[in-house]
């Protein structure tokens, strides 16, 4: 197999140095690594998440080690407990714990060492998994963004350069280096989602549809453009209607710019994120709202928005 796209991706790939790389000792990952290190020597570091969460994880911290002792790339492991939350499924959970690791070595960084840039090693399969849930669970054009190339948050750049290379092109650039990786027994088991999709659903989307990767992924920045605009217009009719948010100026909003606004007032404002019911029910609460004695007490995401005078609140009991 040709690993070109592989090789495209790694030459485009410009972060700001020195550069940390999410290590799991998987395939993907290892690639990653390897082909930063030989790129940037003595500018590359690495960073393993211990999540605590099966027998196998004490195997792949050794892995990681020995991995990084021979390219000489210096290793941080981060020891955490990523169990998960009641309603909160076990692979959102480790994953934000995952990030906020990642996240607090890079912080914790000083001095010529200190990381400015931190690279994962999501593949372009990894973006159509993402893509698939989104839409299985109804979401909008935010979800339907799937992963971004490249943001930024606390500081760090972070970037995802292996987005659009297949993951059977990783494996075959890793193995033409002579370079082992280890597989985690989790990846079989179909009781999780993205596991059922990358066994069952996306072998009949290459038999279908073979250039499906590059279609969904265009699909998918087009979503980011619709939803960086929509945030745009949040932003912008957030000013106008004020913060917290005055309910007769809000009424004055068509019904998908108040639904708009009222998603990001929740998620920028409060971190948490309404149902579609729950949305649709606050929206014919606002419609309702013409008298002085009016009531707003809806259950949304964690907890509630309240009517508070002639404006919106929300609070977590």
């Amino acid at each position: 197999m040709t690993t070109q796209s592989f090789d495209a991706a790694m030459r485009a790939f410009a972060p700001a140095l020195p550069l940390a790389v999410g290590l799991s000792g998987g395939a993907d990952s290892t690639a990653l690594l390897l082909a930063c290190a030989r790129r940037w020597p003595g500018q590359v570091q690495a960073i393993h998440v211990h999540h605590g969460l099966q027998v196998a994880a004490d195997g792949f911290e050794q892995r990681c080690i020995a991995l990084c002792r021979g390219l000489n790339v210096p290793l941080t492991v981060q020891r955490l407990d990523a169990r998960h939350a009641p309603g909160q499924s076990p692979e959102d959970a480790a994953r934000q714990a995952r990030y906020k690791a990642f996240e607090a070595v890079a912080l914790a960084s000083q001095g010529p060492t200190a990381i400015q840039s931190i690279a994962l090693a999501q593949h372009a399969d990894d973006q159509v998994e993402t893509l698939l849930l989104a839409l299985s669970r109804g979401a909008g054009v935010a979800g339907l963004a799937a992963m971004p190339l490249r943001w930024e948050r606390a500081g760090i750049v972070w970037h995802r350069p292996l987005l659009r290379v297949p993951g059977a092109e990783v494996r075959a650039w890793l193995r033409a280096q002579g370079q082992g990786w280890v597989e985690d027994p989790t990846n079989a088991d179909e009781r999780y989602t993205r596991n059922r999709i990358r066994a069952r659903l996306l072998p009949a989307l290459e038999a279908a549809f073979p250039a499906f990767r590059d279609t969904f992924a265009r699909s998918a920045a087009h979503a980011a453009q619709a939803a960086e605009l929509l945030d745009e217009l949040a932003q912008a009719d957030a000013q106008a209607t004020g913060i917290p948010l005055q309910i007769a100026p809000l009424q004055r909003l068509g019904r998908p710019r108040q639904a708009n606004l009222l998603r990001h007032w929740l998620r920028t404002r409060h971190q948490t994120t309404p149902t579609t019911a729950q949305l649709a029910e606050l929206l014919d609460q606002i419609a309702a709202c013409t008298t002085r004695g009016h009531r707003i007490h809806i259950k949304v995401g964690r907890g509630f928005v309240v009517r508070s005078g002639q404006t919106l609140d929300w609070y977590n009991p």
